[in-house]
């Protein structure tokens, strides 16, 4: 039976022979053994239980009782009793602590989770716990080689991009060269599961997304039956001829985006063309700029009569409500998706979205207009199906959270491997 120390201790294969108080800190000085009394020898397999000597190995290992451990192991050095064996003797080993290592398992695998699952600097887990930041850094790499297996097979994927960190100015030969990096995300979409990032791929051109996917398992590229993307011609032309059998569908997201984009842009133009300058704040329409962009359907009666009074008094010319008018015109367009779908009310309304921005005749709506046309089948199905990139999109604020904490990453895969980690680490906690 176990004494009560060593079960407080919990370090597995171990018992405490020894503990002191050293210092005022509460420093405690342990001193262990292995439990087994005999080893087998690594070159002939056979066990020997005849002690040659017994060094002592300096070991770090996690806090006790809220103070440092200063953790010695009293190692056994055995004779091996094969007389043809070439090796005369060998050293004892723990699965608690790994060959040619200093630390404990329990405290390398500490290291790799303070990092992982809270996304903190490697540098102050490292003085948190008295060691070194390389040696995070490598327990970090061996989680991750552990934690992060192969993209399992899934039947939806949502791509997308974010700046890999902010942009520089390089002096190159031919002279100052801008570097604007960026990184593709591969998502999960799949509502079934947890959901999580797949992939990252330095980049957001087509033939980055193309070659991630040309690595992976043909049993990968089979099962996907959905890409969610953001209207991007690269990915989307490159996404077809990598998986010519998925159904690629245009996020709502950024239709509305780019609809908000067209209010703005023609309220600074009418101010600009009747004003002669910009908006100001005196300006009814600059004062509730905001307001022009909500929700039509969410606003409340008191809004309502604001934005009338608004566009009354700041819109002569009629540009700006007939720029929000089809601005919600394509809310209510992408809002018969999913459950919501049908093909007679889907081609009423683009009807009148597509009627509305030729009454308009506006070189933004005619803009936006084209848009969608070009993008119909994309978005068509999205309303069919109503798979969106909102997970993809969440997960592009974890990648930016990652970044802001390393204050920048100059090594593209210590980057990925960290934001991989992170992902994979705090959604299994």
């Amino acid at each position: 039976m176990e004494d009560a120390t060593t079960v407080l201790f919990g370090l597995p294969g171990f018992r405490v022979l020894d503990v002191r108080r050293i210092d005022e800190r509460g420093t405690r000085w342990v001193l262990v053994e292995t439990i087994e009394p005999a080893a087998g020898c690594p070159a002939c397999g056979v066990i020997s239980d005849r002690v040659h000597e017994r060094p002592l190995m300096r070991v770090k290992d996690l806090p006790v009782g809220g103070g440092p451990v200063q953790l010695w192991w009293r190692k056994r050095r055995y004779r091996c009793g094969e007389p043809a064996c070439p090796r005369r003797s060998f050293t004892e080993t723990s699965a608690a602590v790994p060959a040619r290592s200093r630390l404990t398992g329990r405290l390398r695998h500490r290291l790799a989770t303070a990092v992982a699952r809270s996304n903190r600097a490697v540098a102050d887990v490292a003085a948190e716990y008295g060691v070194a930041w390389w040696t995070v850094h490598r327990a970090l790499v061996a989680a991750a080689a552990a934690l992060l297996p192969a993209p399992s097979p899934t039947p939806r994927i949502g791509v997308d991009e974010t700046r890999a960190r902010s942009v520089r100015w390089l002096l190159a030969d031919a002279g100052w060269r801008r570097s604007d990096p960026w990184m593709t995300s591969i998502v999960d979409l799949d509502p079934t599961g947890g959901g999580t990032i797949l992939g990252l791929a330095p980049g957001r051109s087509g033939a980055c997304i193309e070659g991630w996917l040309a690595v992976q398992d043909p049993a990968f590229r089979e099962a996907v039956e959905v890409v969610a993307i953001d209207p991007s011609a690269p990915y989307a032309a490159q996404l077809r001829r990598a998986l010519p059998g998925a159904r690629i569908v245009v996020d709502h997201w950024h239709l509305v985006r780019l609809a908000n984009a067209v209010v703005t842009e023609v309220r600074q133009r009418v101010a600009r063309e009747q004003l002669g300058r910009r908006g100001r704040r005196l300006d009814p329409a600059w004062a509730h700029r905001r307001l022009l962009l909500r929700a039509g359907d969410t606003l409340s009666p008191a809004a309502l009569a604001r934005l009338r009074q608004v566009l009354a008094l700041d819109d002569p010319s009629g540009e700006i409500g007939a720029a929000w008018g089809v601005k919600e015109l394509l809310r209510q367009l992408l809002a018969t998706s999913g459950p919501r779908y049908s093909r007679h009310l889907v081609a009423h309304r683009l009807h009148q979205f597509l009627d509305a921005c030729a009454l308009a005749a506006m070189p933004e709506t005619d803009r936006l207009a084209a848009t969608v046309e070009t993008w119909w089948p994309e978005i068509e199905g999205f309303l069919e199906l109503g798979v969106t990139n909102a997970r993809t999109e969440g997960f592009n604020r974890v990648i930016k959270q990652v970044e802001r904490v390393g204050c920048g990453f100059r090594n593209q895969d210590n980057y990925q491997r960290r934001i991989m980690l992170h992902v994979a680490v705090s959604r299994a906690a």
